[in-house]
Formats: C-alpha cells, sequence, structure tokens
C-alpha cells in the first residue's frame, strides 16, 4: 500500500516559509528592506504599502535609503516609519527618506534570539500537529483494512522521518537567524 505524503509534505513547506517570513520581520544589526515590507503608510486616501510609494534600497550596512515616487508622500512615509515602532529612526531630507538602525545591544541581541526561538518552538509545534494529523489517517486506513500492521509502523516511520528532516531544516533556519542577531 503505498500512501500519498504530498498533503504533509504541502504542511512542512509551508511551516518552513512562514517561519523564514517571521525570522525576516526580526531586526537584526542590519538594514534590510524586508523589515519594512509590513509598514503601510496613508497616501492617496489609502493605506499603501512602502514598496507601491518608493524605491527601496541599502545604503549601507545600517541604513536604507527611500525614495518616493512622489516628493509629497516622503512626510507619510516617514510617519509610517515612526508609528510601525521598529526600532529605527527615519530622518527626511531633500531626496527622500534615509531610516537608520541603530547598533544592537547586548540586551535587544539576547531578546530577539529568544524571540526567535519562540517562532521556532511555535513552527515544531505545528509540524509535530500535522504528524499527528498524518498518523491519525494512516491509522484509520489500518483500521477499515486497507494496509496491514507492518506497512501501518512503516508508514508511520516514514512520517517520523519527514519530520525529523523538517525539524532540522527548521533548526538550520534559526543558526542562521542567530548567527545575524549576533553580528
Amino acid at each position: 500500500m503505498a500512501y500519498d505524503f504530498s498533503k504533509l509534505k504541502n504542511h512542512i513547506k509551508e511551516t518552513e516559509e512562514w517561519l523564514t517570513r517571521e525570522f525576516s520581520g526580526i531586526r537584526t544589526g542590519r538594514a534590510t528592506p524586508t523589515l519594512l515590507s509590513s509598514v503601510r503608510a496613508e497616501a492617496y486616501g489609502n493605506r499603501m504599502s512602502l514598496q507601491e510609494l518608493a524605491s527601496i534600497s541599502v545604503e549601507d550596512a545600517r541604513t536604507i535609503r527611500i525614495i518616493p515616487w512622489d516628493k509629497e508622500v516622503s512626510k507619510a512615509i516617514e510617519k509610517a516609519i515612526t508609528e510601525a515602532d521598529l526600532g529605527v529612526s527615519a530622518m527626511a531630507d531633500d531626496s527622500g527618506l534615509r531610516v537608520i538602525f541603530p547598533e544592537l545591544t547586548a540586551e535587544r541581541r539576547t531578546m530577539l534570539k529568544k524571540l526567535a526561538n519562540e517562532k521556532l518552538e511555535h513552527a515544531r509545534v505545528t509540524l509535530r500537529g500535522h504528524r499527528g494529523d498524518a498518523i491519525k489517517v494512516l491509522e484509520a486506513e489500518e483500521k477499515e483494512g486497507g494496509m496491514g500492521e507492518d506497512d501501518l509502523k512503516r508508514l508511520k516511520d516514514d512520517v517520523q522521518k519527514l519530520i525529523d528532516e523538517a525539524m532540522k531544516s527548521l533548526d538550520t533556519l534559526l543558526t542562521k537567524k542567530e548567527e545575524e542577531i549576533s553580528q
């Protein structure tokens, strides 16, 4: 009996993508435009993302340069960044804005690592839930007579192997993020 693992694999992939997005929102000492992806400014009567209003580029390791397509929205962008409370400072100049990332303190680095670990644990819990769902499906199929005990044990082992690989992948993502935070 061949079991289709595609649903479980999709859940694993979604969990890894979620964790990657969550980690990209955790500010490190480096300037990254992804930190500003959630910021929305009030412009033209709507709330718009900064990518819709301006070009965003990294100027140096601790500075992001924002050049609005329309100079009139500079103040709205500056206000949105300030209100987002990202721990950065925005300064307007004649051609746009500079977003400056302050140096991280040891206390802040510890807090960010703790936050990253919490996000990882949430992803692990999600994976364990998906593992439980897959095993329930397998056990229900075995009760209906669709497979024998040996097949059930083998398929449970296969599910566990997939989850173990995913856990290692999540741990790798955490290690990379902790290295970023430490720099």
